[in-house]
């Protein structure tokens, strides 16, 4: 405890020490540049909570998901200015004859300033939840409906092979009809056998397809 407490008193003291002597720099700087006066002490100020609010944005966007360039190029304009100020008054500069560029850059830096902290402050640290319809859980005491049984199919049937016609035999002329009779008759007679009905048709001239007919008459 006694060491954690040692180191914390160490990293405090060494942040106050440099936080000084950069608001010196920075407040010796503005001086020079033409800003006398309270405005003289004004830019430290904005310079160091440029540069601590940026650093803050960076981190809670880094923490949550989301895209940093923008805080990390505002916390860099500050961390530029802060270290140019401590170079410039380090005796690279002639304090009592400032360059017109840098009276430019120190005139126009609470402008800039005043756009980076107003930016930080719209920015989103948190993440927003897309538009669109909120899922609804699933209720556990709502009634499921069964789904009904879907009746079987019955096996297909082959189907029944109908009956062939009878294609009824040709009718022959009672007059022919009675001589393929007579002609049966004399033939059993005299040869004691049923007459062919093939004779029978040939007997009466008549062409093949009709033995089905004479054979209906014998």
């Amino acid at each position: 405890m006694r060491a954690f407490l040692a180191r914390v008193d160490a990293v405090i003291i060494q942040a106050v020490i440099a936080g000084a002597l950069s608001f010196s720099h920075l407040h010796d700087l503005a001086e020079a540049a033409g800003q006398g006066g309270w405005k003289a002490w004004a830019y430290p100020v904005s310079v160091d909570l440029l540069l601590v609010a940026a650093w803050r944005r960076m981190r809670e966007q880094q923490r949550s998901g989301l895209p940093s360039g923008g805080s990390r190029l505002w916390f860099l304009v500050a961390l530029a200015a802060s270290l140019g100020a401590n170079v410039a008054t380090a005796g690279l500069l002639d304090m009592e004859d400032v360059p017109a560029t840098l009276r430019v850059v120190v005139a126009g830096w609470p402008a800039v300033a005043f756009f980076g902290g107003t930016l930080l402050a719209h920015t989103p640290s948190n993440p927003e939840p897309l538009d669109g319809p909120t899922p609804v859980a699933p209720d556990p005491d709502a009634h499921t409906p069964t789904p009904e049984p879907v009746p079987a199919l019955e096996p297909a049937t082959e189907p029944t092979p109908a009956a062939p016609v009878t294609v009824p035999a040709v009718q022959l002329p009672p007059a022919l009809v009675d001589r393929a009779q007579t002609l049966a008759r004399e033939h059993q007679l005299a040869t004691g056998q049923p007459a062919d009905p093939d004779t029978i048709r040939a007997s009466l001239g008549l062409p093949p397809s009709m033995t089905p007919a004479v054979a209906a008459h014998l």
